[in-house]
Protein backbone atom coordinates (compact mmCIF):
# COMPACT_ATOMS: atom_id res chain seq x y z
CA UNK A 1 0.00 0.00 0.00
CA UNK A 2 1.05 2.94 -1.09
CA UNK A 3 1.92 5.67 1.82
CA UNK A 4 0.25 9.26 1.37
CA UNK A 5 2.28 12.20 0.87
CA UNK A 6 3.63 14.49 3.50
CA UNK A 7 1.23 17.17 1.41
CA UNK A 8 -1.48 15.80 2.07
CA UNK A 9 -0.70 13.84 5.53
CA UNK A 10 -0.50 17.44 6.65
CA UNK A 11 -2.23 20.02 4.47
CA UNK A 12 -5.01 21.41 6.49
CA UNK A 13 -8.58 20.66 4.98
CA UNK A 14 -11.01 23.65 4.09
CA UNK A 15 -13.43 24.78 6.34
CA UNK A 16 -13.65 26.38 9.83
CA UNK A 17 -10.26 25.57 11.91
CA UNK A 18 -10.18 24.63 15.79
CA UNK A 19 -6.40 24.36 16.62
CA UNK A 20 -7.32 22.52 19.68
CA UNK A 21 -8.43 19.27 17.58
CA UNK A 22 -4.72 19.14 16.67
CA UNK A 23 -2.09 17.46 18.46
CA UNK A 24 0.85 19.23 18.97
CA UNK A 25 3.17 16.09 19.56
CA UNK A 26 1.63 13.90 16.76
CA UNK A 27 4.34 12.38 14.36
CA UNK A 28 2.03 12.03 10.89
CA UNK A 29 3.64 10.42 7.97
CA UNK A 30 5.94 8.69 10.88
CA UNK A 31 5.78 6.33 13.17
CA UNK A 32 9.53 6.07 14.13
CA UNK A 33 11.44 7.59 17.35
CA UNK A 34 13.68 10.54 17.45
CA UNK A 35 17.02 9.09 16.81
CA UNK A 36 15.30 7.03 13.75
CA UNK A 37 13.88 10.48 12.39
CA UNK A 38 17.03 12.59 13.00
CA UNK A 39 18.62 9.93 11.09
CA UNK A 40 15.52 10.05 8.42
CA UNK A 41 16.39 13.48 7.80
CA UNK A 42 20.07 13.05 7.15
CA UNK A 43 19.45 11.25 4.49
CA UNK A 44 17.05 13.45 2.87
CA UNK A 45 20.32 16.07 2.39
CA UNK A 46 21.78 14.95 -0.94
CA UNK A 47 17.84 14.35 -2.01
CA UNK A 48 16.92 18.29 -1.38
CA UNK A 49 20.31 19.64 -2.78
CA UNK A 50 19.69 18.45 -6.03
CA UNK A 51 16.26 19.11 -6.20
CA UNK A 52 17.58 22.76 -5.60
CA UNK A 53 20.62 22.72 -7.69
CA UNK A 54 17.89 21.57 -10.71
CA UNK A 55 15.87 24.89 -9.33
CA UNK A 56 18.93 27.01 -9.41
CA UNK A 57 20.28 25.91 -12.71
CA UNK A 58 16.98 26.34 -14.31
CA UNK A 59 16.53 29.92 -12.71
CA UNK A 60 20.03 30.57 -14.20
CA UNK A 61 19.06 28.86 -17.80
CA UNK A 62 16.14 31.41 -17.94
CA UNK A 63 13.37 29.32 -16.40
CA UNK A 64 11.02 31.54 -14.15
CA UNK A 65 9.64 28.67 -11.62
CA UNK A 66 11.06 29.91 -7.67
CA UNK A 67 9.88 28.44 -4.47
CA UNK A 68 8.53 30.71 -1.33
CA UNK A 69 8.29 29.09 2.57
CA UNK A 70 6.59 31.06 4.71
CA UNK A 71 6.70 29.68 8.01
CA UNK A 72 4.31 31.40 10.70
CA UNK A 73 3.91 30.11 14.31
CA UNK A 74 4.06 31.49 18.08
CA UNK A 75 7.19 32.25 19.32
CA UNK A 76 9.33 29.88 20.03
CA UNK A 77 7.70 27.20 17.50
CA UNK A 78 10.97 26.71 15.52
CA UNK A 79 10.95 28.94 13.10
CA UNK A 80 15.09 29.83 13.37
CA UNK A 81 15.53 25.41 14.21
CA UNK A 82 13.70 24.79 11.17
CA UNK A 83 15.95 26.86 9.00
CA UNK A 84 18.83 25.63 10.48
CA UNK A 85 18.15 21.94 10.15
CA UNK A 86 15.29 21.50 6.81
CA UNK A 87 16.34 25.29 5.13
CA UNK A 88 20.32 24.07 5.84
CA UNK A 89 20.05 21.12 3.98
CA UNK A 90 20.40 23.51 0.56
CA UNK A 91 23.48 25.24 -1.17
CA UNK A 92 22.87 28.93 0.19
CA UNK A 93 23.55 30.53 -2.78
CA UNK A 94 20.31 29.47 -4.15
CA UNK A 95 18.61 30.54 -0.67
CA UNK A 96 17.12 34.01 0.63
CA UNK A 97 15.91 34.17 3.74
CA UNK A 98 14.21 37.23 5.08
CA UNK A 99 12.83 38.30 8.80
CA UNK A 100 10.31 40.24 8.82
CA UNK A 101 9.77 42.90 12.22
CA UNK A 102 7.39 45.14 12.75
CA UNK A 103 7.28 47.57 9.28
CA UNK A 104 8.84 51.12 9.59
CA UNK A 105 6.82 54.22 9.26
CA UNK A 106 7.88 54.46 5.35
CA UNK A 107 6.79 50.83 5.15
CA UNK A 108 3.74 51.59 6.69
CA UNK A 109 2.87 54.49 4.26
CA UNK A 110 3.19 51.95 0.95
CA UNK A 111 0.60 49.40 1.81
CA UNK A 112 1.54 46.02 4.17
CA UNK A 113 2.17 44.07 1.15
CA UNK A 114 5.14 46.46 -0.01
CA UNK A 115 7.90 45.31 1.67
CA UNK A 116 6.52 42.10 1.14
CA UNK A 117 7.08 42.07 -2.68
CA UNK A 118 10.45 43.53 -2.38
CA UNK A 119 11.89 40.37 -0.33
CA UNK A 120 10.26 37.97 -2.85
CA UNK A 121 12.53 35.20 -4.28
CA UNK A 122 13.51 35.72 -7.90
CA UNK A 123 14.06 32.97 -10.78
CA UNK A 124 15.66 29.61 -9.01
CA UNK A 125 15.44 30.67 -6.07
CA UNK A 126 13.98 29.36 -2.53
CA UNK A 127 13.01 32.33 -0.75
CA UNK A 128 11.72 31.73 3.26
CA UNK A 129 9.90 34.35 5.40
CA UNK A 130 10.33 33.83 8.87
CA UNK A 131 6.94 35.62 9.51
CA UNK A 132 5.57 37.74 7.07
CA UNK A 133 2.25 39.08 5.70
CA UNK A 134 0.36 36.81 7.99
CA UNK A 135 1.14 39.01 10.86
CA UNK A 136 -0.32 42.24 9.17
CA UNK A 137 -3.30 40.20 10.21
CA UNK A 138 -2.43 38.26 13.44
CA UNK A 139 -0.54 40.72 15.39
CA UNK A 140 -2.51 43.70 13.63
CA UNK A 141 -6.07 41.84 15.06
CA UNK A 142 -4.88 40.67 18.13
CA UNK A 143 -2.85 44.29 19.54
CA UNK A 144 -5.54 46.44 17.72
CA UNK A 145 -2.54 47.79 15.57
CA UNK A 146 -5.00 48.94 12.66
CA UNK A 147 -9.04 48.93 12.80
CA UNK A 148 -10.59 46.16 11.92
CA UNK A 149 -12.10 46.98 8.78
CA UNK A 150 -8.37 47.38 7.42
CA UNK A 151 -7.70 44.00 8.85
CA UNK A 152 -10.72 42.19 7.63
CA UNK A 153 -10.01 44.00 4.02
CA UNK A 154 -6.38 42.45 4.27
CA UNK A 155 -7.83 38.71 3.80
CA UNK A 156 -8.48 38.90 -0.04
CA UNK A 157 -5.66 40.79 -0.50
CA UNK A 158 -3.89 38.12 0.70
CA UNK A 159 -5.36 35.35 -1.32
CA UNK A 160 -5.01 37.97 -4.20
CA UNK A 161 -1.51 38.47 -4.20
CA UNK A 162 -0.80 34.73 -3.42
CA UNK A 163 -2.75 33.83 -6.70
CA UNK A 164 -0.51 36.18 -8.52
CA UNK A 165 2.31 34.54 -7.32
CA UNK A 166 1.50 31.15 -7.90
CA UNK A 167 0.31 32.36 -11.39
CA UNK A 168 3.76 34.16 -11.99
CA UNK A 169 5.60 30.61 -11.56
CA UNK A 170 6.31 30.80 -7.73
CA UNK A 171 5.66 27.62 -5.82
CA UNK A 172 4.14 29.02 -1.99
CA UNK A 173 4.36 26.40 0.94
CA UNK A 174 3.33 27.87 3.99
CA UNK A 175 3.56 26.32 6.73
CA UNK A 176 1.79 26.55 10.36
CA UNK A 177 4.52 25.18 13.37
CA UNK A 178 1.77 24.22 15.42
CA UNK A 179 2.95 24.24 19.22
CA UNK A 180 1.42 24.12 22.28
CA UNK A 181 1.24 26.31 25.47
CA UNK A 182 2.93 24.22 27.66
CA UNK A 183 5.89 23.20 25.51
CA UNK A 184 6.49 26.92 24.70
CA UNK A 185 6.81 27.40 28.61
CA UNK A 186 9.56 25.11 28.53
CA UNK A 187 11.34 26.36 26.24
CA UNK A 188 10.94 29.95 27.77
CA UNK A 189 12.12 28.68 30.88
CA UNK A 190 14.85 26.88 29.30
CA UNK A 191 16.46 30.17 27.89
CA UNK A 192 16.42 31.29 31.35
CA UNK A 193 18.38 28.76 32.68
CA UNK A 194 21.24 29.20 30.04
CA UNK A 195 22.97 31.59 29.97
CA UNK A 196 23.98 30.63 26.25
CA UNK A 197 20.14 31.47 25.42
CA UNK A 198 19.66 34.46 26.98
CA UNK A 199 19.78 36.22 23.70
CA UNK A 200 16.98 34.29 22.67
CA UNK A 201 14.76 35.90 25.11
CA UNK A 202 12.51 38.41 24.46
CA UNK A 203 10.91 39.30 27.70
CA UNK A 204 7.69 40.69 25.39
CA UNK A 205 7.09 36.72 24.70
CA UNK A 206 5.73 36.67 28.14
CA UNK A 207 2.83 39.59 27.62
CA UNK A 208 2.06 37.85 23.84
CA UNK A 209 1.45 34.21 26.05
CA UNK A 210 -1.69 36.61 28.11
CA UNK A 211 -2.81 36.53 25.05
CA UNK A 212 -2.41 33.22 23.71
CA UNK A 213 -6.09 32.52 23.12
CA UNK A 214 -6.52 35.52 21.37
CA UNK A 215 -3.67 34.49 18.80
CA UNK A 216 -4.84 30.98 18.76
CA UNK A 217 -8.23 32.75 17.32
CA UNK A 218 -6.49 34.96 14.92
CA UNK A 219 -4.13 32.01 13.50
CA UNK A 220 -7.50 30.10 13.07
CA UNK A 221 -9.41 32.66 11.02
CA UNK A 222 -6.68 32.81 8.97
CA UNK A 223 -5.83 29.14 8.41
CA UNK A 224 -9.72 29.47 7.39
CA UNK A 225 -9.88 32.45 5.49
CA UNK A 226 -6.54 31.93 3.35
CA UNK A 227 -6.33 28.52 3.05
CA UNK A 228 -6.89 28.03 -0.68
CA UNK A 229 -6.18 25.54 -4.06
CA UNK A 230 -3.50 27.80 -5.11
CA UNK A 231 -1.63 28.37 -1.84
CA UNK A 232 -2.75 26.00 1.05
CA UNK A 233 -2.12 25.61 4.69
CA UNK A 234 0.37 23.02 6.00
CA UNK A 235 -0.13 22.36 9.73
CA UNK A 236 2.62 20.56 11.46
CA UNK A 237 2.93 19.81 14.77
CA UNK A 238 5.81 21.28 16.37
CA UNK A 239 6.05 20.23 20.19
CA UNK A 240 8.74 18.02 18.93
CA UNK A 241 11.17 19.80 17.38
CA UNK A 242 13.55 16.68 15.16
CA UNK A 243 9.61 15.72 13.63
CA UNK A 244 8.90 19.27 13.20
CA UNK A 245 12.71 19.60 11.11
CA UNK A 246 11.78 16.35 8.97
CA UNK A 247 8.50 17.38 7.96
CA UNK A 248 9.09 20.67 6.32
CA UNK A 249 11.92 19.64 4.81
CA UNK A 250 9.29 16.41 3.18
CA UNK A 251 7.09 19.29 2.43
CA UNK A 252 10.11 21.28 0.64
CA UNK A 253 11.08 18.15 -0.95
CA UNK A 254 7.35 17.24 -2.53
CA UNK A 255 7.24 20.38 -3.98
CA UNK A 256 10.49 21.06 -5.80
CA UNK A 257 10.10 17.29 -7.25
CA UNK A 258 6.64 18.09 -8.54
CA UNK A 259 8.03 20.81 -10.50
CA UNK A 260 9.56 17.95 -12.57
CA UNK A 261 13.10 20.67 -13.36
CA UNK A 262 15.94 18.54 -15.24
CA UNK A 263 18.90 19.89 -16.19
CA UNK A 264 19.42 22.35 -18.84
CA UNK A 265 20.39 21.13 -21.87
CA UNK A 266 23.73 23.02 -22.85
CA UNK A 267 23.78 25.99 -24.73
CA UNK A 268 27.31 25.29 -26.81
CA UNK A 269 28.69 22.59 -28.70
CA UNK A 270 29.76 20.48 -26.47
CA UNK A 271 31.66 18.19 -28.61
CA UNK A 272 33.65 21.35 -29.79
CA UNK A 273 34.56 22.19 -26.32
CA UNK A 274 35.78 18.73 -25.57
CA UNK A 275 38.12 19.32 -28.24
CA UNK A 276 39.24 22.66 -27.30
CA UNK A 277 39.73 21.61 -23.94
CA UNK A 278 41.81 18.91 -25.22
CA UNK A 279 43.94 21.32 -27.03
CA UNK A 280 44.10 24.06 -24.48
Amino acid sequence: MTQPSWSSLLRLPPGPVELASFDTRATPGFDGKKAEGEAALHELGPVISDLQERLFAAGRSGGDQRLLLVLQGMDTSGKGGTMRHAVGLMDPQGVSIRAFKAPTAAERRRGFLWRIRQALPGPGQVGVFDRSHYEDVLAARVRKLVRPAVVEGRYDAINDFEHELVDAGCVVVKVMLHISADEQKERLAERLENPAKYWKYNPGDIDDRRLWPDFQRAYEIVLERCNTEAAPWYLVPADRKWYRNLAVTQLLIEHLAALKLDWPPADFDVEAEKARLDAS
